[in-house]
């Protein structure tokens, strides 16, 4: 009986792209960082949040040196800690005293990408254990994809979006709205794990 061949599978010019770079590197900061934690629940208030002489510039540059060809910094972990200063929530660095609010390390990181000649990919988690809307899932769908709208909008092209499955078990979120998204905004961008994912953990 004949049977149908499977279909092979071709990669998209930015998936080849990507598996030829290779090398990225992560830049995993936030609030956390100046509790010394991996991890925190939401609770860390932002005013712990206040870098010295944090130097994007300088993370970049060695990143290129070290011959990575991208970047990847975590934008919001578990945590709902926002880098940049976000209109949806509080919890970001526009609470903080790090330049008396008035500092975004998502702009830094990018603004220094551009000047090495780096890509940028940002990490923004789902999971949100701050925003109370969490329970709401309609709602914090919403929520969610306004920050993403203002990631994908505001800083230039992504290489790279990182979406996390921790804490996310038994969770749906708005994938198909998430994936039109970044089709009309940063339709190059690679999506990672989650969702409408071009590329997924090795093995």
């Amino acid at each position: 009986m004949a049977t149908s061949a499977t279909p092979h599978l071709v990669p998209t010019p930015e998936q080849l792209i990507w598996q030829r770079d290779g090398f990225g590197v992560f830049f995993h900061f936030g609030v956390n960082t100046f509790a010394g934690k991996e991890w925190s629940d939401g609770t860390l208030s932002p005013q712990i949040f206040d870098p010295t002489n944090l130097d994007a510039d300088e993370w970049v540059r060695l990143a290129r040196d070290m011959g990575a060809k991208y970047v990847i910094l975590t934008a919001k972990h578990h945590d709902g800690f926002c880098l940049w200063p976000t209109a949806t929530t509080d919890y970001s660095v526009a609470s903080s005293p790090w330049k008396n609010g008035r500092g975004d390390v998502v702009r830094e990181i990018a603004d220094a990408c551009r000047k090495h000649d780096m890509k940028l990919g940002l990490y923004l988690s789902p999971w949100d254990r701050n925003a109370p809307q969490y329970e709401d899932a309609e709602v914090y769908d919403e929520f969610y994809l306004a920050q993403l709208r203002e990631l994908c909008t505001n800083y230039g092209p992504l290489y790279e979006l990182w979406f996390d499955g921790a804490g996310s078990a038994g969770r749906e979120y708005a994938w198909d709205r998430i994936g039109a998204l970044i089709d009309e905004l940063q339709p190059g961008a690679m999506v990672f794990n989650m969702g409408p994912a071009t590329i997924r953990w090795v093995g």
